[in-house]
């Protein structure tokens, strides 16, 4: 089947290479320039590549060029669009100095000049699913491409590929003016990729390389605006290559040369995004004590699951993020120890339950394969569910065919079939019947036989198909904690709870978490309990904002307690950064999605008020999530 969510044919002609050229211009917020295809055609008589069309809601506007009437299978032609973008546009994001972590930046311009209030800003293309708009190309993930990019720009330039001058090494910004002297940046990515891993990110950026790992070619480091470097730097810099090194160890060498971290501005809407050679990360993960350093782990096994094998398209995402999240969880064992890893899977099922509620409306995304619509927003589809159901599904299959250590031979032979390609379930399925035919028989065979294929790929309980038990030596002291609180409810005076702050001492940030989800499984505490809950362990005040949405979760778990009333106006407070003198936003949409479901539901009226009045900051993905998000509960509301 066809990519149900693109309107290119690129099954007639593809892609091979792009050569991008484009001008940055802060002041108009547009970008402007060309973009140049060297495409392959792959039928007969084809007629057009792009020429633009009425726009449809979710698939944007289908851009259709003529081409000659001659051509042939296996030819190649070359195609020049020259375009700009306009302040609509879905994928990028202009912000204002306010919003970034340099609010102070200013240029020493020319006396006889005026100086602009809102002369600083930070641009970044976040190109995902339906929004690549920044540039021409067919948006699907079936089409893999190499391309090169020159851009100018008044402030640092970094991409999705390698850069080739001006040096990253180098005086920031070649030694010019940051923010007033152009600079053109050159780049090149040799590895053909999918379109929606080109990104662009343009502001007043630092670089700090990471020490050199032993004796690998690839490099590594930091990119973040100057008031966070060297806190990035600290966070970042112990553990990212080594868990590159170390994920080479389990699946194939790393192919992209350069792997680099950016920290963005809080708007960004995820935890990271793996672009090819630069993860974007939220800088929700600066925590200061390296707690939430194990998001990169996720991102850069992406190099290989995703951005190496690929999904075909929207229905078969899981085989990104199920892939992804198994491995990650895979190196936690490497890392640390086999418990680790299973605690992991003890996190992930608080989120993938919730997840399964949340679609009781619309059961079909709850599976792992979703045959979309043509058209269909695959974006409201967006959950937990690839991810934990997928990391699920392959533990079990690793389970059900002998082991981690028998099982990860099969992971490299999976890999190295398919890197470079873009794949479909059914073509995943085929090769793990071929491989373990070849390497187990029909022993094998019939163990892969008896799995209930139907219900791990298109169930659509809110369920597992089986249930898988894990090492739970990591969570007990967590449950136990938590089965006091529990315990400690009828105790009506505060001062004669004996919980301390040491409780947590030797808890780290996950058994925190862990201690918090399962405090939400028992009824809801006494609103006194859980003043003094997030008063004794900081909750309501901590930097990390796992654990502070934990604790919004709990603390706003039924909407008519006097908890949830309570705290509602802070939890809403902490997303649009009303709690702080910085007022930067919690963008991320982990968190600040629910936060606003769940204030919703307490207290309509607020939550109504503060999201009009600060939507404007939030990136314009989370933006359209979150009026969704609103548009259905008043919906329900009004039923």
């Amino acid at each position: 089947m066809a990519d149900p969510t693109t309107q290119s044919n690129y099954l007639q002609i593809a892609t091979e290479d792009l050569a991008i050229d484009w001008v940055l211009d802060f002041d108009a917020q547009i970008i402007s320039g060309s973009v140049t295809h060297h495409l392959l055609i792959k039928e007969d008589g084809v007629k057009e590549v792009y020429d633009l069309k009425a726009k449809h809601e979710i698939m944007g506007s289908a851009l259709h060029i003529a081409l000659p009437s001659d051509l042939k299978a296996g030819q190649h032609i070359d195609v020049t669009i020259d375009y700009k973008t306009t302040k609509e546009c879905t994928a990028l994001q202009w912000l204002d100095k306010a919003e970034s972590a340099s609010p102070s930046f200013s240029v020493n311009a020319n006396p006889s000049m005026p100086v602009l209030l809102c002369l600083y800003k930070v641009i970044f293309i976040f190109c995902i699913h339906n929004y690549i708009y920044s540039f021409v190309s067919a948006d699907t993930p079936s089409v893999k491409f190499t391309y090169s990019a020159t851009v100018s720009s008044v402030f640092p330039v970094l991409l999705s590929a390698i850069r080739q001058s001006p040096s990253p090494t180098g005086p920031v910004h070649d030694g010019k003016v940051v923010g007033k002297d152009p600079v053109k940046y050159s780049y090149r990515q040799p590895v053909p990729i999918p379109s929606y891993l080109i990104a662009v990110a343009s502001g007043n950026v630092h670089y700090r390389a990471f020490p050199k790992y032993e004796d690998k070619e690839w490099t590594c480091g930091i990119w973040a605006e100057p008031e966070l470097i060297d806190k990035a730097y600290w966070e970042f810099s112990e553990d990212t290559a080594r868990f590159l090194a170390e994920e080479e160890k389990i699946v194939t060498p790393y192919k992209f040369g350069v792997y680099d971290l950016l920290v963005l501005p809080p708007s960004f809407p995820y935890g990271g995004m793996e672009n090819a050679c630069l993860s974007f990360l939220t800088p929700t993960l600066l925590t200061g004590d390296r707690a939430l350093v194990d998001v990169v782990v996720h991102e850069l096994t992406h190099s290989w699951f995703g951005n190496g094998v690929t999904h075909a398209h929207a229905t078969h995402f899981w085989l990104n993020e199920g892939w992804t999240t198994y491995i990650e969880r895979v190196l936690q064992q490497k890392l640390h120890t086999p418990a680790h890893r299973d605690f992991s899977f003890i996190i992930g099922a608080k989120a993938l339950k919730n997840s399964f509620q949340e679609f009781e409306k619309a059961p079909k995304y709850r599976r792992l394969v979703i045959d979309f619509k043509v058209g269909e927003d695959p974006d409201s589809a967006y959950s937990s569910i690839p991810y934990e159901k997928g990391a699920n599904f392959i533990l079990f299959l690793e389970r059900k065919l002998g082991g981690l250590e028998v099982f990860l031979p099969y992971v490299k032979d999976y890999v190295n079939t398919f890197i470079g390609k873009s794949i479909t379930t059914e073509q995943w399925k085929e090769h793990l019947y071929g491989y373990w035919e070849k390497n187990g028989g029909a022993e094998k065979i019939k163990i892969l036989d008896s799995i209930d294929w139907d219900a791990w790929l298109y169930g659509q309980s809110q369920h597992l198909p089986v249930e898988l038990e894990y090492d739970t030596s990591l969570a007990k002291e967590t449950y136990s904690l938590a089965s006091d609180w529990d315990a400690a409810r009828s105790i009506s005076d505060i001062t004669q709870l004996k919980f301390k702050e040491s409780d947590l001492k030797e808890f780290d940030s996950n058994q925190i978490i862990s201690f918090l989800e399962r405090l939400q499984s028992y009824p809801p505490l006494p609103l006194s309990h859980i003043r003094h809950l997030g008063a004794l362990y900081k909750f309501s005040s901590t930097s990390n904002a796992e654990v502070r949405f934990r604790f919004y979760e709990l603390a706003l778990a039924d909407a008519q307690s006097d908890s949830a009333k309570a705290f509602a106006a802070d939890a809403v407070n902490w997303i649009v950064g009303a709690d702080t003198e910085s007022g930067l936003i919690i963008g991320r949409m982990k968190f600040c999605r629910p936060t606003f479901r769940y204030v919703f539901k307490v207290n309509e009226a607020l939550a109504v008020k503060v999201w009009q009045s600060k939507k404007d900051a939030f990136h314009p993905i989370a933006k359209r999530l979150i009026d969704k998000v609103f548009q259905i509960m008043l919906f329900l509301s009004l039923k």
